[in-house]
């Protein structure tokens, strides 16, 4: 009931989008955003900035920190060192990312056939590895790779053979078989929960009108993955460039100098900050390792687009 001389709620409302020139401004949803602004900025933003901002400058003996501009920048594009590991990491994800995914893919199809015996504990032993810290799993694939300690060196007393799965030759492979070990349930979780949004009539419907199981894999199946294909390769990419557990656990373990200190770009900038103080140029390192992941993973988004929208 309206009591003359006091406004109503819809004329206060209206009055007060008068004084704010039109427009209502409600600040409820930024005061819930606002703990994850501030952990974002000071977490995520903040350690950006400085990192850009440390690049530009060069600890000296002489004279103290002092302004480079563009110095260490141009030091980086000629360290050979630098390359060496981005063409290591290069390699490694061209070899390892399309076998993990190509298995993630195929333990997923097989998971929604609904023809696997036991599939409860199929999904939850092949997700545990991903469960199990990076570091953990390094050492206990590095017990299993030793010649004279390990599983590897049982075999060769076994059979007399003089395997080594940690020579420098094979190393890198050695590696990328615990980094598959390690996610490929994860990329197989999110192939899974891409197919079991396919309704089962459609399969029915399929098979009625005479389609194979191969058939129902390729034209159906195969055709929902690519969304999350897009997904997995992005996080694979971005996580094979950032490769340093693995290495930097198992250089102590294999014998002379097989891991380098820029075995990696990662343990590159590690050492570089941490061993040889030269933050400055870690920085530098890093930004540009930044630019290099990010622009491959904005590449492979766009190509991926492209092919949903055909």
């Amino acid at each position: 009931m309206a009591v003359p001389g006091i406004p109503t709620v819809r004329e206060t409302g209206s009055l007060q989008k008068m004084k704010r020139g039109g427009r209502s401004w409600d600040w409820r949803g930024w005061k819930f955003m606002l703990p994850f602004a501030l952990v974002f900025i000071f977490v995520f933003i903040v350690p950006i900035v400085y990192a850009i901002w440390i690049s530009f400058y060069q600890k000296r003996m002489v004279g103290g920190t002092v302004f480079v501009g563009l110095a260490n920048y141009i030091r980086l594009m000629q360290d050979a060192q630098f390359w060496d590991s981005v063409r290591r990491v290069a390699l490694f994800t061209v070899v390892q990312v399309p076998i993990m995914l190509f298995l993630a893919a195929a333990m997923a199809l097989a998971l929604d056939s609904m023809k696997l015996h036991g599939s409860r504990f199929f999904r939850i032993s092949t997700f545990l590895p991903y469960a199990v810290p990076a570091v953990v799993s390094t050492l206990i694939w590095g017990f299993v790779y030793g010649a004279k300690y390990g599983l590897v060196g049982s075999i060769n007393n076994v059979f007399g053979s003089d395997l080594n799965v940690l020579a420098p030759s094979v190393l890198l492979a050695a590696i990328g078989n615990i980094v598959t070990w390690e996610f490929t349930g994860y990329n197989m979780l999110i192939f899974y929960s891409s197919l079991s949004t396919i309704p089962h009539s459609l399969y029915e419907a399929a098979s009625i009108d005479g389609a194979s199981e191969w058939q129902i894999v390729r034209r159906i199946k195969l055709p929902e993955l690519r969304g999350s294909l897009a997904i997995t390769v992005i996080f694979s990419i971005i996580g094979s460039f950032q490769l340093f557990n693995e290495p930097s656990i198992l250089q102590n373990m294999v014998p002379g100098n097989s891991v380098t200190t820029y075995y990696t770009p990662n343990m590159y900038a590690y050492n570089l900050s941490f061993s040889g103080n030269q933050s400055n140029y870690a920085a530098a390192l890093a930004i540009v390792m930044a630019i290099i992941t990010m622009s491959i993973a904005y590449v492979v988004q766009l190509r991926s687009m492209r092919e949903q929208m055909k």
